[in-house]
């Protein structure tokens, strides 16, 4: 727990003062208008430096040059079919990625666009799998300033004009236009789900403007969350002694990103909306069969403020009116004709011809007077269709409809609620925010991270059934053989009041089973009973009531690497959700309790040994829910078989443990029981020999994907030993008594092995093979007392074993890397010398680092934890850094270049958070004696169990979580 004083670097060390004059910051102390006080900040005119990527060693590459070629070969024959293969290293964007990104925009799960610190709208994420990080140049706000002499005139695109596509001598397009500001008065502020432009004088040096940018973020919000919207207020300040007309220009393209604005057929029509709000739709036919688009740009009319629109303008000549002549209009007259509403619905472009729109919004302000206006960006494209499957509707369309015109009510809505969006922000925000002991920089980073869950590709749907059923045309004869696949809890839909016999399949054949093999208990191994069909007996609860109906929920590992919730990684990232969404997580976990009753018996190539074996092995967790047909066709992972990975099926034991505790919701716990018990039991086979403890088996397997393993490690074993805690909690809870009892003994017998095999005396040894990385320090190697220790469970190990392991990671994997100002590096040997034994082994992964961060934290080591984490800012976001804030990467190198940008594991930063501040659901649970003998003859005691009787055993406890195992072995 979190003691007195925990900062580590300078409490201001990021004031605004330093990037805005006091007298401005006073002008906009109203309305929230000025920048917060703990923010991330930049000015304009900052450099873009181009990011650096990583490149593999020439042993490396010897090593995976097989590897390489059979990726190849795999990437080439998904393009034949017209997908986009889930993990692609040989393609590259023809935008090279720079150090530009900054607040997204959006909700959660509707699509999403980025958009850049300097203004530019990038990184368009509205179709599925599918990012384009090129900015649209052409979707910018400006300024025209007028003063009542005349003799003042100020135009320009508030966004510094440094972009290649501009420029041009003659251009009838955007280089046209006014690209008059600098930026080196011009500061930005990101504290997400918000963000501040200041503008101190730029480009009229009286007249100060702030624009603030809103989205609907808002934790436990589960409808005002999924809305594909966002609002910009602008505050304008005169400081002149002359009176000001003040035009704001909103202009935006008819594109999705990329070229998809010259594929033809699109459409502008001008709308006049109620409370005011008047703009356009442009409605967006997308290429390849993709469902359209249309998106609505608007602003809100009110006593002072004038909106008008140009529903159509072109780029080149050919269009009645151009970028350019648009442009002169507004220098001229400051707005649009009034007659433009009524125009209509335009002619569709044709191929090869961009179309844009333009609102406006015009106001008079006094010397010394304040205004306000506001625009709202919203773009509705209802239902999602993916490459081999079905589709859906998304989330937001559960409240406004399935027509593409929902764009209108979208921005309508913004611009009507933003303010209460705002107080709900603020009210989530400020205990973190106003909390002294933390430093500064992990308050604004903390919110900040939270931008995956908008830009790292989402999608929320409305509910779990597809709406249509649509197969791809161009799917091979592999894909459609649906008869592979045997779900065996078969039936979903309907609710069934009793958890009846557990299933005690250990192996994947469904041959008998064992349950979890007791060691020093005859009687146990004595008590085998015949795998039973769980369809027979449970029925997944799918469909929700509408009370607690949230949909379901996926997100990327990363753009880079397109796998639907990704579990290994989901177990860092999932404290964010949890936290915040709590019923998103518990679908999410019960996604994942389906599946691991799943099988799936279509064959599959696995890259890395160039082997067969099956899609999705039964009692099996998979490693992600899928590419091209997720929830349908899992495991889109193909170059280990991760049916055969130690980590994952731990690690959906932790969660749903953590994940019962920390709500106390008793379904939850019942309904994914059998799963949770079947995945242990799955595990039983990599115990080979009978010391209570998995085996390695000599190939990367486990999240470390390319790390080799031997023998027992320190990684999985920890993960093991702390899953057999958990089982045997929940499991007592849940009224399973006889596994709790077989999980207990177990443990005890586990442990023991565990630490005489791995512990040296001063930490935990990588694996107890004898390869030359043996002995190595690994940075994740108590990953297990982490969850432990997050979900109220006892220690793994004494408190002497923890600390000290944890203090020889800050001393060798933290200090000796850079002074400790990159984080935490993966292996560390005990000379001080990184172990470079393959690419994962010498890198440093963000999320790791801020997960043993929140390790140190819970074991009492608050300074080392922050200076640890810190590290991550450093490298990661400050000014000093590589340029990695709004997409940090999985991994960074010792030179600053990077693995895999905007990835999920860096939300683990709500590990620490976490830490901070353990649930009072757990902290307030009574605790349990674990150790308990329980006296039930294994032979007549039955497995199955009412609901009735978990419900009693719920209302006798009043609490599910803080069980606590002691073990005195």
């Amino acid at each position: 727990m979190v003691t007195g004083n925990i900062f580590h670097c300078r409490k201001n060390s990021w004031p605004p003062e330093e990037y805005v004059s006091r007298h401005t910051l006073h002008l906009f102390d109203f309305d929230s208008a000025g920048p917060p006080k703990h923010a991330w900040r930049r000015r304009l005119n900052s450099h873009a430096n181009i990011l650096k990527e990583f490149s593999i060693t020439f042993m490396e590459a010897i090593k995976m040059v097989r590897l390489g070629i059979r990726l190849w070969s795999y990437v080439r024959e998904e393009a034949s079919h017209g997908r986009k293969a889930p993990i692609d290293p040989f393609t590259r964007e023809s935008c090279k990625p720079s150090a530009s990104q900054g607040v997204p925009l959006g909700g959660m799960g509707s699509g999403s666009i980025s958009r850049g610190f300097r203004g530019e709208f990038r990184q368009w994420q509205i179709v599925p799998g599918t990012c384009d990080s090129s900015p649209v140049m052409a979707n910018q706000f400006s300024i025209f300033v007028s003063r009542d002499s005349g003799n003042k005139k100020y135009a320009s695109v508030l966004a510094p004009g440094q972009h290649e596509g501009l420029g041009k001598a003659r251009d009838e397009g955007i280089s046209s236009w006014g690209w008059n500001l600098s930026g080196q008065h011009s500061t930005y502020h990101a504290l997400f789900p918000r963000a501040w432009t200041i503008y101190d004088g730029e480009p009229d040096p009286e007249l100060k403007v702030s624009c603030r940018q809103i989205s609907p973020f808002i934790p436990h919000n589960y409808k005002e969350t999924s809305l594909p919207t966002a609002v910009f207020v602008y505050t304008l300040v005169n400081t002149g002694r002359e009176r000001a007309k003040v035009s704001l220009l909103f202009t935006w393209a008819n594109s999705i990103g990329g070229v998809s604005h010259l594929s033809g057929d699109h459409v502008n029509e001008p709308f006049i909306g109620e409370d005011g709000v008047s703009g356009v739709l442009l409605h967006h036919k997308t290429a390849k069969g993709n469902p359209p688009v249309t998106f609505a740009i608007a602003a809100c009319e009110t006593q002072n403020v004038n909106v008008t629109v140009l529903p159509c303008f072109g780029l080149t000549e050919g269009r009645s009116v151009t970028a350019r002549q648009m442009w002169d209009k507004m220098m001229q007259d400051g707005q649009f004709d009034r007659q433009n509403f009524n125009s209509g619905p335009s002619m569709p472009s044709s191929p090869g011809e961009t179309l844009c729109a333009a609102v406006s919004a015009s106001a008079w302000v006094e010397p010394h007077g304040k205004c306000t206006i506001a625009f709202s960006l919203a773009w509705s494209s209802p239902k999602i269709k993916f490459l081999k499957g079905s589709s859906y509707h998304r989330r937001y369309t559960k409240f406004y409809g399935t027509s593409e015109r929902a764009a209108l009510n979208l921005a309508h809505d913004a611009l009507t609620n933003y303010k209460r969006w705002e107080e709900e922000i603020e009210k989530w925000q400020s205990p973190i925010l106003n909390d002294q002991r933390l430093p500064e920089w992990y308050k604004f980073t903390l919110f900040n991270e939270l931008y995956f869950l908008v830009a790292g590709g989402t999608v929320w749907i409305d509910s779990s059934l597809p709406s249509t059923n649509v197969k791809n045309d161009q799917d091979s004869p592999e894909d459609a053989q649906r008869v592979d696949v045997k779900v065996t809890e078969a039936e979903v839909n309907r609710r069934h009041t009793t958890i009846s016999q557990y299933s005690t399949t250990s192996g994947c054949n469904g041959s008998t089973g064992d349950g979890l093999k007791n060691n020093s208990d005859p009687a146990v191994t004595q008590n085998k009973r015949n795998s039973n069909n769980l369809s027979e007996h449970f029925k997944w609860q799918d469909q929700l009531d509408d009370y607690d109906d949230v949909g379901r929920f996926l997100y990327l590992e990363g753009v880079e690497y397109i796998m639907w919730n990704t579990y290994d990684v989901h177990f860092y990232a999932s404290f964010a959700l949890l936290g915040l969404f709590p019923k998103i997580e518990l679908n999410i976990q019960r996604d994942f309790a389906k599946a691991v009753l799943s099988e799936d018996g279509r064959r599959v190539k696995f890259l890395a040994e160039g082997n067969y074996g099956i899609r999705k092995v039964r009692g099996a967790v998979p490693h992600d829910l899928g590419t091209h047909d997720p929830w349908n066709e899992m495991n889109a992972y193909n170059i280990h078989d991760t049916s055969k990975w130690k980590d994952l099926n731990p690690k959906f034991v932790l969660q749903v443990y953590r994940d019962f505790a920390a709500t106390g919701d008793m379904q939850f716990g019942v309904d994914v029981w059998p799963a949770v018990r079947t995945a242990m039991e799955y595990m039983e086979q990599f115990d080979r020999d009978d010391d209570g403890l998995i085996e390695n088996d000599g190939f990367p397997d486990q999240t470390y994907d390319a790390w080799t393993v031997h023998g027992v490690s320190a990684y999985c074993g920890c993960l093991w030993l702390a899953a057999l805690q958990a089982a045997a909690a929940m499991a007592e809870q849940i009224g399973d008594r006889f596994f709790a009892e077989t999980c207990k003994t177990k443990f005890c017998t586990a442990k023991s092995a565990f630490e005489k095999k791995l512990w040296n005396g001063s930490y935990f040894k990588y694996d107890s093979g004898s390869s030359s990385n043996s002995k190595s320090i690994q940075a994740d190697q108590l990953a297990g007392q982490w969850y432990t220790a997050s979900s109220g469970l006892a220690p793994l190990f004494d408190e002497l074993k923890i600390r000290s392991a944890l203090q020889k990671i800050y001393d060798f994997n933290v200090m000796k890397v850079k002074g400790g100002r990159m984080g935490a590096v993966n292996g560390m040997h005990l000379n001080g010398k990184v172990d470079e034994t393959c690419m994962q082994s010498r890198e440093i992964w963000t999320g790791v680092t801020y997960a043993v961060a929140a390790n140190m934290i819970l074991a009492g080591m608050e300074k080392e934890a922050f200076a640890t984490a810190e590290g991550i800012f450093i490298a990661g976001w400050s000014e000093e850094g590589f340029g990695y804030w709004f997409q940090t990467p999985e991994a960074w190198t010792m030179d600053g270049h990077f693995r895999s940008l905007i990835y999920m594991r860096p939300l683990a930063i709500w590990g620490m958070q976490w830490a901070l501040s353990i649930p009072k659901a757990i902290l307030d649970a009574p605790k349990v004696n674990m150790m308990d003998k329980i006296l039930i003859s294994p032979a007549t005691f039955s497995l199955s169990l009412t609901e009735t009787g978990v419900r009693k055993i719920a209302n006798k406890a009043k609490c599910f979580g803080n069980s606590v195992l002691h073990c005195a072995c």
